[in-house]
């Protein structure tokens, strides 16, 4: 597939898609969002990729934000339907159904902070920085910054970031829960890849109902929540992989799963 403003490249079972403008630190225009859409789309499809690592091109960003140009025109209707689009791709890359790990090299600020939060884990370098400066702009987090960052971190720490405007480094941003894992920025593709290869040799089926369960769980009562991994632990037990994860161990051999 032909893109201008992001790189999608395969190694199955893993696929990268980088975001690839550094000379605007990787900033989100419409058109780059068009792109991302239309990656994901092609990658949910695609039974030959398992893990999905999301990077930005560089060293120095991530994603730092949305474009300025773009958001300096928006009005009251154009502002609604942007951030609606932008949420809906977002949304979409958070439930595909296969693990996304964004591997942030440097800022992740605003739409890249919410980028970042959408996909299921996040790797960072030492260098990296994090924040939601949209409050400096006179305009809100508009990709669910105001909703996926309290969830991650708690409302007070949520709060702090949203309403500062303040940016964190790596470390800070390991300690409130917001990454998973911070690395020395020469490693971190690398430790990426090894955790994108950890993940994509487990059964494919299992990692998307692991996946809903969690997605769909987190705004159940408990009780409901068990109900709905109840439900999906059967789904599982009804499949080829169930079959083949479970012979595969009592005869001791390396499992060959299917997908179903």
């Amino acid at each position: 597939m032909a893109f201008e403003h992001i790189l999608l490249e395969k190694r199955a079972p893993i696929a990268v898609v980088t975001i690839n403008r550094p000379r605007v630190l990787n900033a989100l225009n419409a058109a780059t969002l068009s792109e991302l859409s239309e990656a994901f789309e092609d990658l949910a499809a695609d039974t030959a990729i398992g893990v999905i690592l999301l990077t930005g091109a560089g060293s120095k960003a991530f994603v730092a934000g949305a474009d300025i140009h773009e958001l300096a025109v928006l009005d009251e209707a154009s502002g609604r339907a942007f951030a609606a689009r932008g949420q809906a791709i977002f949304r979409r890359i958070e439930t595909l159904g296969k693990p996304v790990i964004a591997v942030i090299p440097g800022f992740a600020l605003g739409g890249g902070c919410e980028l970042a939060m959408a996909c299921t884990l996040r790797l960072a370098s030492d260098a990296a920085r994090f924040g939601q400066p949209e409050v400096k702009l006179g305009i809100i987090a508009g990709f669910g910054g105001t909703q996926r960052l309290p969830r991650l971190v708690g409302r007070g720490a949520a709060l702090k970031l949203l309403l500062s405007g303040a940016i964190i480094s790596a470390e800070e941003a390991l300690r409130i829960g917001l990454v998973d894992e911070v690395v020395e920025a020469e490693q971190l593709m690398a430790r990426a890849e090894v955790l994108a290869l950890e993940i994509a040799a487990n059964a494919p089926l299992a990692l998307a109902k692991t996946l809903e369960a969690v997605d769909r769980g987190l705004d159940l009562s408990l009780e409901k929540g068990l109900a709905l991994e109840a439900e999906l632990f059967g789904n599982c037990c009804s499949t080829a992989d169930k079959a083949e994860g479970t012979g595969s161990f009592l005869a001791k051999r390396p499992a060959s799963w299917t997908g179903k």
